[in-house]
C-alpha cells in the first residue's frame, strides 16, 4: 500500500476541458484522486462497480457519475462499458465567461451519482457531438460551452427528480457572490436573513467548507480574471473589491495561490 493516494492529471490545464469516449481499458483501476479537475462518466452499457469515497455504486447504465476533485475512486467494471467522459480542469471555469456553467456544477455538487432515463436518446447525442468537436481543427469554445450547458442542464433536471439538486439558500448565496463580491460573511448572512453560523452550516454542508473559503474561492477567481484580461492596477482591483489596503490584499490572493497579484500576472506572460 502506498504512503498516499495516487492523484492522476489526465489533461494539459492549457486545454481545461476533455471529451471522449470512455476507455474500455479501464476496467479495474486502483484508488486514486484527480489534480484540480472536476469528471463526469455517462454510462450508456456496463455493469459492475464504482467505488466512490468509501461507498461502492452498482454500474446500472444508462447511468451519470460525478467524480469531484479529491475524491477517491476506483473501477471494477465487468461487462465492456461503453460511454462517455468529461474531464473539466479548474482552469477552465475560470477562463469561461458564462456564468451558467459553474451555477449548474454548483447545482450538482451533492451528486455523485444520477439515473438516466432508459429513452433518452439526446443526452448521449449531445456527448458524442462534443467528441466530435474536441477533434476539429481549432477548438471552438463557444460550441464546447454550448453542448457542456446543455448536458449539465440534463443532468440539473434529472438530479431535481431524484433530490439531489441544491436549491433555496445555497443558490441565493451563489447569485449573491455574482452580483456583489465582497470579503464579509456577515454582509452575504444579513442579505440571506440568516446568521453568520447557519450560513457556515450551509456551506459545510454543501461545499465541505467554510462561507468564508466559498467566498475566497469566488474572489480570487475574480482577481485572478481581473489580472489576466484587464490592465487594472493591483490597488484598482483591491479597491473595487473593498480590500481596506493593497498590503492586505496582496496577503490574501497569495494565501489561496501562493503568488502575489504581481507574481501571477507576471507567470501569465
Amino acid at each position: 500500500m502506498n504512503d498516499s493516494i495516487n492523484t492522476y492529471n489526465k489533461i494539459n490545464s492549457e486545454v481545461g476541458i476533455k471529451i471522449e469516449p470512455f476507455d474500455v481499458t479501464k476496467r479495474y483501476t486502483k484508488p486514486h484522486k484527480h489534480n484540480k479537475y472536476l469528471e463526469i462518466i455517462y454510462f450508456v452499457k456496463g455493469s459492475g462497480y464504482h467505488h466512490l469515497d468509501m461507498e461502492s455504486h452498482p454500474i446500472e447504465a444508462p447511468l451519470l457519475f460525478l467524480v469531484k476533485r479529491d475524491e477517491v475512486h476506483h473501477w471494477e467494471i465487468t461487462t465492456k462499458p461503453k460511454g462517455y467522459v468529461i474531464i473539466i480542469k479548474e482552469s477552465f471555469l475560470e477562463k469561461t465567461q458564462d456564468k451558467y456553467i459553474n451555477t449548474q456544477l454548483i447545482k450538482l455538487n451533492n451528486c455523485q451519482k444520477i439515473k438516466v432515463e432508459e429513452g433518452d436518446r439526446s443526452l448521449g447525442a449531445l456527448f458524442k457531438s462534443l467528441c466530435w468537436e474536441m477533434k476539429q481543427v481549432g477548438l471552438n469554445q463557444d460550441a464546447v460551452e454550448g453542448g457542456l450547458k446543455a448536458i449539465l442542464s440534463k443532468m440539473v433536471k434529472y438530479a431535481a427528480l431524484q433530490g439531489g439538486e441544491h436549491t433555496d439558500k445555497t443558490m441565493q448565496f451563489v447569485n449573491l457572490l455574482s452580483e456583489n463580491l465582497k470579503n464579509n460573511v456577515s454582509f452575504y448572512a444579513e442579505t440571506l436573513n440568516t446568521t453568520s453560523q447557519n450560513l457556515n452550516a450551509i456551506c459545510h454542508k454543501v461545499f465541505n467548507k467554510t462561507a468564508s473559503d466559498v467566498i475566497a474561492e469566488h474572489i480570487v477567481m475574480e482577481v485572478k480574471r481581473q489580472l489576466a484580461y484587464t490592465n487594472k492596477s493591483i490597488s484598482d482591483i483591491a479597491f473595487d473589491l473593498e480590500f481596506k489596503d493593497t498590503s492586505h490584499f496582496t496577503k490574501y490572493f497569495k494565501r489561496y495561490t501562493q503568488l502575489t497579484p504581481l507574481q501571477y500576472r507576471k507567470s501569465l506572460l
